[in-house]
């Protein structure tokens, strides 16, 4: 069996066309025998963490003496979820409140795509948790299939798409995909943006782009991936009139700073909530990493918190290996995606979420499935290792501890 994977193109090759043809069932409608595949994995994988979370509240309930496990939602109900659902029921300042209060919660730190969804599934079903559950769900389900796709222009093998969803459902921070948490929902956007801009359906990659950015701000850095990319495959003058599409994805930006300007009289609301409530302030690079690294190993931290650093570290060095071996392979565009991610989590105070925000890396869960068909023992090898390390998150989440 032969992989092609991510190859290195000559200059100015790199986005002209994919590696490899696309597949004619890549951009197919109707689903594949591989996309059921992909969706059977993914439902099982859900029904795993299902289970999980429902041992948990049995086997580790917050109350040792207690004799009622509790709701059997609970478990999902964890840090940024109190967040989603504070702006989706009650809006970003209710009842007159705002930063100017000293017990403020900090709440427009979050795009509001993903509340906004969740206040719309919520007329159908009353349970707010329910409805964030539901959203994942669905948006996952999306989300892989679409992953499954855009694996499948690089990789040649059949079940390439299946592998690299596997890979990514049995990640480590695989729990997040399926909590009331915004990953699953970018995703669901943010790949089939992928897949249009790969057709050449600009219009199209720039509206589900502009979708994503309501989600998370990493919609921007999806935006700037893409405008590389049409700038390295426009070749002709008439391939150069969709370009004002590419500034749709800064409107809902742009639309989120004006609200929250008008409520504040802060352009830069959004920014200075994310610095009060987690030390996103302006650091360098260096001193992000000496940062994170006392609080990894220089026993100021309860030993919970330490290794979710330790986890951060690992996760900012795999990030950084993926940028270089982009780079190297001259796939531009992706290469921008990752580093713009790393430059924006990576010079604040210290590291926050950068394993969470692996999930939303594609690019690296296509060359780990690429390096796993080429050796069956790097697969075995990191099912091994992710495994253990995805249920070890799933626990810390779903018991309340922080989880990144």
């Amino acid at each position: 069996m032969s992989v092609i994977s991510l190859r290195s193109p000559r200059a100015g090759e790199e986005t002209a066309a994919p590696s490899v043809p696309p597949s004619r069932h890549a951009f197919r409608p109707r689903l594949s025998a591989e996309d059921r595949d992909v969706l059977w994995l993914y439902l099982l994988t859900r029904a795993a963490l299902w289970t999980t979370a429902y041992g948990v509240r049995w086997l580790f309930p917050s109350d040792a003496a207690t004799h009622d496990p509790g709701s059997v939602l609970a478990p999902f109900e964890r840090w940024d979820w109190g967040h989603f659902l504070n702006v989706a029921r009650d809006g970003y300042f209710p009842a007159g409140r705002g930063p100017w209060d000293t017990d403020w919660d900090n709440r427009e730190a979050f795009f509001p795509g993903f509340p906004l969804a969740l206040r719309a599934v919520h007329t159908v079903v009353p349970n707010w948790t329910a409805a964030g559950l539901l959203i994942s769900l669905v948006a996952g389900a999306v989300a892989v299939l679409a992953l499954a796709r855009v694996a499948r222009l690089h990789l040649p093998d059949d079940g390439a798409g299946r592998r690299t969803v596997r890979l990514l459902l049995l990640s480590p921070c695989a729990i997040f995909l399926a909590a009331g948490y915004s990953e699953a929902l970018f995703l669901a956007l943010a790949l089939p943006a992928w897949l249009a801009a790969h057709r050449r359906h600009w219009p199209l990659a720039a509206t589900l782009a502009a979708l994503a950015t309501t989600v998370r701000v990493s919609g921007l850095f999806l935006a700037a991936a893409l405008a590389l990319h049409f700038a390295l495959t426009a070749r002709t003058r008439a391939a150069w009139r969709p370009a004002p599409w590419l500034a749709l994805p800064a409107v809902p930006a742009f639309l989120y700073a004006w609200y929250l300007h008008s409520r504040t009289g802060d352009w830069m609301a959004w920014n200075h909530a994310q610095e009060r409530g987690w030390y996103r302030r302006f650091h360098t690079p260096w001193e992000a990493w000496g940062n994170t690294w006392e609080s990894a190993f220089g026993h100021v931290q309860t030993t919970g918190y330490a290794a979710m650093f330790q986890a951060e570290l690992l996760a900012m060095v795999v990030g950084l290996a993926l940028t270089g071996l982009l780079v190297r392979r001259r796939r531009w565009p992706e290469a921008a995606y990752i580093g713009l991610s790393l430059w924006a989590l990576g010079t604040s105070y210290w590291y926050t979420s950068i394993p969470r925000a692996t999930l939303l890396w594609w690019p690296l869960w296509i060359i780990l499935a690429a390096w796993s068909l080429r050796s069956p023992r790097f697969a075995t090898a990191y099912l091994c290792l992710a495994a253990p390390l995805s249920t070890l998150f799933a626990l810390t989440f779903l018991t309340g501890r922080w989880a990144g």
